[in-house]
């Protein structure tokens, strides 16, 4: 499922892989109504480009092709990475490569401006990943796995310079979780 090969700072070769503790992994379970959505806006953008070329009478091969790549593209730039998290180890899959690292081993928790703010993590082993912060908030199962290997990291001295940042990341997460918590209890 994972990485195939098991080399070396790959989460098989350590004792925490996927393969030592399967029940423990953690997804983000929204990603397929993420990837529906992305789907559905790409493919909206399809029946209109088409739609406006068929009506301005100017519909080619060459021109439904380039609408369909122009669909397909967009496709990709909206498609989120898929989250997974074992104990110690957290990993993004894109359509082109898996990226992960231990958060047993992080080194760099810090937040990347933009369009939309993201977390990127870096460990000891040179593995980065970047992902969007509301992945951990809305998944406890995911947050509770990363703040563990985040702990683990602070208390070996690894963790550098986010320390800062996961704590704002940990504010965050647990705001969500009571307001959560007050709209199922109607307190809210």
């Amino acid at each position: 499922m994972f990485l195939a090969s098991g080399g070396m700072g790959s989460p098989s070769a350590a004792s925490t892989g996927p393969e030592s503790a399967p029940n423990s992994l953690a997804h983000a379970h929204d990603w397929g109504d993420e990837c529906r959505d992305a789907a559905l806006c790409a493919g909206l953008l399809l029946v209109l480009l088409l739609l406006v070329d068929v009506f301005a009478g100017g519909l080619t091969v060459p021109r439904s092709g380039l609408w369909t790549g122009l669909g397909a593209l967009l496709f990709v730039v909206l498609l989120p990475p898929r989250v997974t998290a074992g104990p110690g180890w957290l990993a993004t899959r894109g359509l082109l490569r898996t990226r992960w690292v231990r958060t047993d081993a992080l080194v760099a928790v810090r937040w990347v401006d933009g369009v939309s703010r993201r977390l990127l993590l870096r460990d000891a082993h040179g593995g980065h990943v970047e992902l969007d912060p509301d992945v951990l908030t809305r998944h406890p199962d995911l947050w509770h796995l990363f703040d563990e290997g985040a702990r683990v990291s602070a208390e070996r001295g690894l963790l550098l310079c986010g320390a800062t940042a996961v704590r704002e990341l940990s504010r965050r997460v647990e705001g969500e979780t009571a307001r959560t918590v007050f709209r199922i209890s109607g307190l809210r």
